[in-house]
């Protein structure tokens, strides 16, 4: 049996930032397992490429979710990155780290180090700002993050209609303060995506203390009473089992931690005997508390103004397109999977941004996978970024490769269609009721302007509602009954687990999660490397 100081299990957003500090130093023996391929699938590094790698079976792990009722019983695809940098490989590359309310509210609950104050040192550390160094930025670090190399008059007009409604225009929604309409910065480098394979794990592939290995599918993790101390995973069709001397790092995302936690004998014991599997620990927490992002999608037509449809429609329109980008890396193939960005309240009685705008200069049907509409029109997604659903991860077989079950929840409670209702109507308010648009002549495509009650427009816009992609919080940190590990990452009840990614966030932040996993990780590095000296 090989023998590593650390096992990391996925090489995403998380797992790439912990290969790349924990063997720094050249002192500590790395092993990273991932259960997808190498990142040379040339779209996955042109930015716009997500259109490819999405729902494409090379690099996304194609999940679909389970029917919700709430939802007019849709079951949605749910895209999870299968290659080196994971998710942050196949991403929209948008960088927003949140508000500072919902670090200091992970702090209110009892997590010591995870207030807004203490978390931005490491969202500084990991950036490499285009725009310099300030106060609320970094340089120099792996992540690079850059301004957007596209500029369209329909994202201008949005903005300036959004002001009208009293949603100020702003230039950096990385402050801690969102509230405003103004531009997404992406993580590119010269018009390249910058994944964390890219910014994190190249640079330390060459270091002899680090060895990667892909196609490498985690059967589960290995226990010596409650103590974890090997991993194993197929590879080529062979069963291999590896030992960890320090500790195992289960950095496999929100869905798959809980499932290999789950396989591994670690979760609800009355599901887990069920299945046959062998408890190890009962958590009852685990795959519980799931989180996510629900995006409307309407739909608005304009005229006297040009969108994208209609330009990458046409041959003619797709090769001026490509040429752009080969010239200068500038244009719709930087693009970002949104241009614009919006945070507002859906009433007045909040005391902070719980909507999310994502403001797209195309529109289509079914996200990804259609052709765009033979007409101008824009997509003014909208989200509540502060939900109150919840869903769980359960486990489908004791075996590993078997998709597990993933069950939202989406608009489950009250509040949540409520919320979704104040938000589409805000949109109609902003392109419908504007002097801004009043010239180009809006109308409203989808769900349809004729729909005014709350819940018609609710269950109209469900139809073409979609994942976001932040699934968060189904290995929650905190110290109550349903909580997994505590505020370093520590599995409760176990020794030498470690769990490091968007799962243990205990509430959802307000906007992207890429950005505040990899501050996750980078944060659990210095912890654990800290944890070693004792």
């Amino acid at each position: 049996m090989d023998s590593f100081d650390y096992i990391i299990i996925g090489a995403g957003s998380a797992g790439c930032v912990l290969a790349n500090r924990l063997t720094s130093d050249g002192k500590n023996k790395v092993l990273l397992l991932e259960a997808g391929g190498k990142d040379n699938y040339p779209w996955i590094h042109i930015p716009v490429g997500y259109y490819k790698t999405m729902h494409n079976p090379r690099t996304d792990w194609c999940f679909k979710t389970q029917p919700d009722k709430s939802m007019n019983n849709r079951s949605i695809n749910y895209p999870r990155g299968k290659t080196l940098g994971g998710s942050s490989s196949i991403n929209g590359l948008l960088y927003i780290r949140g508000q500072e309310q919902d670090y200091n509210l992970w702090r209110q609950l009892g997590n010591v180090g995870w207030s807004w104050n203490d978390v931005l040192p490491y969202f500084l550390k990991s950036e490499d700002q285009e725009r310099g160094e300030s106060k609320f930025h970094g340089v120099n670090g792996p992540l690079s993050v850059s301004d957007q190399r596209i500029q369209l008059p329909i994202l201008d007009i949005f903005q300036k209609a959004a002001n009208e409604v009293g949603i100020p225009k702003v230039d950096d929604f990385n402050k801690g303060d969102n509230f405003g309409c103004g531009y997404f910065q992406v993580t590119e480098k010269n018009g390249l995506r910058c994944s964390t394979a890219v910014g994190y794990l190249n640079p330390a592939k060459k270091r002899k203390n680090l060895k990667v290995e892909v196609k490498a599918f985690v059967k589960k993790i290995n226990f010596e009473g409650k103590k974890a101390n090997s991993v194993s995973y197929w590879q080529n069709g062979i069963l291999k089992e590896i030992k960890a001397d320090k500790e195992i790092l289960l950095s496999a995302g929100s869905i798959g931690s809980p499932h290999i936690l789950q396989t591994s004998g670690i979760g609800d014991s009355s599901k887990l005997k069920k299945l046959g599997i062998n408890l190890i620990h009962h958590s009852f927490g685990v795959g519980k508390n799931l989180q996510d992002h629900l995006m409307f999608r309407p739909v608005y037509k304009v005229k006297n103004i040009k969108t994208l449809n209609k330009k990458i429609n046409s041959l003619t329109g797709k090769f001026l397109i490509g040429l752009e980008y080969i010239l200068f890396r500038k244009g719709p193939m930087t693009m970002g999977a949104s241009q614009l960005c919006g945070f507002a309240k859906s009433d007045e009685t909040r005391e902070t941004p719980n909507l999310q705008f994502h403001i797209q200069p195309i529109s289509t049907d079914r996200l990804g996978g259609s052709n765009l509409h033979n007409f101008d029109g824009f997509t003014p997604t909208v989200a509540n970024i502060r939900p109150t659903s919840r869903g769980e991860i359960n486990i489908s077989s004791e075996d590993t490769r078997k998709n597990p079950l993933i069950k939202m929840n989406y608009l489950s409670t009250q509040e949540d269609r409520d919320v979704a209702a104040k938000g589409l109507k805000l949109i109609r308010k902003i392109v419908m009721e504007t002097k801004a648009f009043k010239k180009y002549y809006p109308e409203e495509f989808r769900p349809g302007i004729n729909i005014q009650d709350d819940e018609e427009l609710v269950k109209a816009g469900s139809e073409f509602t979609q994942t976001i992609f932040h699934p968060v919080g189904t290995c929650k940190m905190g110290n109550d009954e349903n909580a997994v590990v505590n505020d370093r990452l520590i599995a409760h009840g176990l020794k030498n687990l470690r769990i490091v990614d968007a799962s243990i966030m205990p509430n959802i932040t307000s906007g992207n999660t890429n950005a505040p996993t990899i501050m996750i990780a980078e944060k659990a590095s210095d912890m654990i490397l800290e944890d070693s000296k004792k």
